[in-house]
């Protein structure tokens, strides 16, 4: 019969559905029948030659070291739940405060990282490496206290990577943040399109915003201090402080300007590498060498798949990953020249149950070794010399920010003083605001009830706070020689 005389809804001579492929007789068994399915090939038992890389391990998989264990810090073997563990000395934990580039979901937010190393004590040493859109969100909800939301590192100037920067600097001056805040990134092929230049027409659109937060105290909160790299710079410096060096180099990213972080901690002898968007390039592969969590940006590379299902061109797709990103399998490839002790995906669009089988293989195409996905948000991996964990951050909907600590307000180093004075506002309503606007306002007698009635305060007040007494009223005691 020619395909002329075929009936439209009847299957040609070779199609093979799932329904007549199982029953097959028993004599296609093997080879004949692989031959006779497309896609399907035959495989003797001694083909299967999948080997764990970290040495043999009946019964505890083909990928995992006998590295990745808990330890008597983790409270919770299953979840981080914040709040509940202090950071020990000499440990790292990293985490994902955001996975995706676009679009934005329930599941994932903007690209940021969040880099803690412990000092034993309740507020580790923080470092943030790019602050997406919506990340913040999941960085309050893990109780990081936003006056200590600070030394953020951008890869590039995609909004994807520093979207929650505008939004995040003047509510963290508004919520105690009364010192700079210091932002890190690349220079471009020209002044106007480094990270200098952004930050300046980001604070100059928040113009009415800032002055309108300088009603509170906020001190020099909403400054910026900006460190500005030079991109082309190969494992330049940006940050060398308390034996903590982060080291940079430039990434084919469609447009000059796109960067990757190394950051090594000296006392502790570990490190973290996050290449931010790019290419599969050379220099990772090189800077990336021997780093105990080594983070990719990833892609999965199937643009007939993605034609099917959104309706475009498989060619856009093919474009779009060819010259702006890292394939799953070219991120498996770095990860086999740098041989880390923890591989991840941050910055990838999760694509549903079915495909993350096809995700993972593209990935093992090249790395048998440890290796997770940084999303849904907020992916959580504890890290000590001899261990590493991961865990999934248990976040409430409606979390709330941390609790006051008027240690916040206190330089590194200074002792708990009697009281803490406030700043005083530079820019009261009543020098920014016209009389008739107040005079429009509702007496609050009359939508107070009567015992419920209090004078409005509308005149800065000048506030003192007692550090010691709000501390004892949190059953917190502290050492008078601290």
């Amino acid at each position: 019969m020619s395909k002329d005389d075929q009936k439209p809804n009847e299957p040609s001579s070779n199609s093979q559905g799932r329904r007549n492929f199982l029953k097959g007789s028993a004599a296609a068994v093997g080879a004949g029948l692989a031959a006779s399915v497309p896609g399907v090939t035959s495989a003797a038992d001694s083909d299967c030659e999948m080997k764990n890389p970290y040495g043999p391990r009946p019964g505890g998989g083909i990928s995992l070291p006998d590295y990745y264990k808990p330890w008597p810090a983790i409270k919770n073997r299953n979840v981080f739940m914040p709040g509940t563990e202090i950071l020990p000395k000499n440990e790292m934990r990293i985490s994902f405060l955001g996975s995706t580039p676009w679009p934005p979901t329930r599941l994932q937010s903007g690209t940021s990282i969040l880099v803690e190393l412990g000092n034993g004590e309740s507020q580790p040493r923080r470092f943030f490496f790019d602050l997406g859109n919506g990340s913040i969100s999941n960085a309050i909800a893990m109780q990081v206290p936003a006056p200590l939301i600070n030394d953020i590192f951008i890869s590039h100037l995609h909004s994807d990577h520093y979207a929650d920067l505008p939004y995040f600097y003047p509510f963290r001056a508004f919520s105690g943040g009364y010192t700079p805040l210091r932002v890190y990134g690349p220079s471009g092929r020209t002044p106007e399109l480094g990270i200098n230049h952004m930050i300046k027409h980001m604070k100059e659109m928040n113009r009415w915003h800032e002055e309108n937060f300088n009603s509170c105290p906020i001190g020099d909160g909403m400054n910026i201090e900006v460190t500005e790299f030079d991109w082309k710079e190969e494992n330049g410096i940006c940050y060398d402080k308390d034996g903590v060096t982060v080291r940079h180099w430039p990434r084919s990213h469609v447009k000059d300007g796109a960067s990757a972080y190394r950051l090594d901690w000296e006392d502790a002898g570990l490190s973290f590498v996050w290449t931010g968007d790019g290419r599969p390039d050379e220099l990772s592969a090189k800077y990336g060498k021997d780093v105990d969590v080594f983070v990719s940006e990833g892609t999965i590379d199937v643009p007939q798949l993605s034609s099917m299902k959104l309706g475009a061109p498989a060619e856009l797709w093919e474009y779009t990953i060819d010259i702006f990103h890292t394939m799953y399998y070219a991120s498996g490839y770095l990860f086999k020249q740098t041989q880390p002790r923890m591989a991840a995906i941050c910055h990838y669009e999760y694509a549903g149950p079915a495909l993350e089988a096809e995700s993972t293989a593209e990935v093992r195409s090249n790395w048998d070794g440890l290796f997770m996905f940084a999303g849904p948000d907020v992916q959580v991996i504890n890290v000590t010399k001899d261990a590493i964990w991961s865990r999934e951050a248990l976040l409430p909907d409606g979390a709330a920010p941390a609790s006051m600590d008027p240690r916040w307000l206190l330089k590194p180093g200074e002792k708990l003083p009697a009281e803490i004075k406030l700043p005083t506002p530079r820019l009261p309503r009543e020098m920014q605001q016209e009389q008739f606007l107040r005079d429009l306002e509702i007496d609050p007698k009359k939508y107070y009830p009567p015992d419920a009635y209090r004078k409005p305060v509308q005149k800065w007040p000048g506030i003192t706070l007692n550090p010691r007494q709000m501390l004892e009223a949190r059953g917190i005691k502290v050492d008078d020689d601290k």
